[in-house]
């Protein structure tokens, strides 16, 4: 289904802040950099998949990006496809994809999105559109700003959070964003990812569908 034809509840931004543009404008030139930089890296892991995992080589899904709307979300595939028994993340998810989510290299493509302007280096992860209705209205607020390929939740826990927690960290940094917080972030992120901290959530293969808040 393409993107434009999705409808999704409009959530307004908050105003700009001065750290905006530069955080902006940051992100796509670290962007570019990268993937000019992991361009190798990235043939040889669209190799592997395309091997171990066959065509296609990426996947794409709607997530639910700044405001509410709808963009495609990139990455490199890192499950079968569901077909018959295998229908669960845990029975779908291969050797390959556990490290390449482990690694992080699956989320490469992401860049891609960066560039497009749909999602930003550092904010609140893009979920799924369906979970939109879902949120109480202080959650909601994680949609005032570009979602993130890192975020405050991913270098607090990650997957290893619950969704109360992890919504809550989402709404802390859309209150403290800055351009210093985002770098902090980012080189936590680093930590986080050599460490393969947080992967997935504790008796799940990713991590449990949001099914609204307890509190």
């Amino acid at each position: 289904m393409p993107v434009s034809s999705v409808t999704a509840p409009a959530r307004p931004s908050r105003p700009a802040r001065p750290s905006d543009p530069v955080k902006r404008v940051f992100d796509v030139v670290l962007a570019t950099a990268l993937l000019l930089l992991t361009a190798p890296l990235m043939a040889m892991v669209a190799a592997a998949v395309a091997v171990g995992l066959g065509r296609p080589v990426l996947f794409r899904q709607h997530r639910a990006g700044q405001d509410g709307r709808l963009f495609e979300l990139v990455k490199f595939r890192t499950m079968r496809a569901p077909h018959g028994e295998l229908t669960s993340d845990a029975d779908r998810l291969t050797p390959l994809g556990r490290w390449l989510r482990a690694t992080s290299l699956d989320e490469l493509p992401t860049l891609w999105c960066v560039l497009r302007g749909d999602m930003s280096l550092v904010g609140p992860r893009p979920l799924l559109p369906e979970y939109l209705g879902r949120y109480s209205p202080t959650q909601a607020r994680r949609h005032e700003v570009r979602p993130g390929i890192t975020g405050l939740a991913q270098v607090r826990g990650r997957n290893g959070l619950d969704w109360d927690d992890k919504l809550a960290l989402d709404v802390e940094y859309v209150t403290r964003r800055s351009f210093r917080l985002d770098l902090s972030i980012l080189a936590a992120t680093i930590r986080t990812v050599l460490r393969r901290e947080g992967i997935a959530a504790a008796g799940n293969a990713t991590a449990p569908e949001f099914l609204g808040s307890r509190r």
